[in-house]
C-alpha cells in the first residue's frame, strides 16, 4: 500500500490543490477519476525519515525523500518542482517558502 493525493487544477496552471489523500494500491488508484500523485508519509522538509516504530522520534534514515513533504488536504502540489507544501501559515509574521525544504519560514526579525 502507498499513499496518493488527489490533485485538482487551480487558477495557477503550475499549482494544484490537494483535495483527498488515500492509502491504496496503484492498481486501485489507476481506476479512480482525477489526477493522483504518490506521496510519502515518511517525507518531511525534503528529508526521508525512518518509519515509526521502531524509530521514535522520527529519525532521518538517508532514504530518498518523495516530493518534499507528505501531502495533506489543502496542500499545494507544485507541478514544475514536483513537490507538496502546506498552505502559508495565517499566524502573524512574514512568511517565505523555503524551496530547499518546502516549508514556510517566518522571516520577521526577533524583537530586541
Amino acid at each position: 500500500m502507498s499513499y496518493f493525493a488527489k490533485c485538482e487544477q487551480t487558477a495557477n496552471s503550475s499549482a494544484m490543490l490537494v483535495t483527498e489523500v488515500i492509502s491504496a494500491d496503484q492498481a486501485f488508484v489507476n481506476t479512480q477519476p482525477g489526477f493522483w500523485v504518490q506521496t510519502s508519509y515518511n517525507t518531511y522538509g525534503n528529508v526521508h525519515y525512518a518509519p515509526s516504530p521502531p524509530a521514535e522520534p522520527h529519525t532521518p534514515d538517508g532514504g530518498i525523500p518523495l516530493r518534499g513533504n507528505y501531502a495533506g488536504i489543502g496542500y499545494t502540489y507544485d507541478v514544475p518542482n514536483d513537490v507538496f507544501y502546506a498552505p502559508m501559515p495565517t499566524s502573524p509574521g512574514t512568511w517565505v517558502l523555503n524551496t530547499s525544504t518546502w516549508l514556510w519560514e517566518d522571516t520577521t526579525p526577533p524583537e530586541a
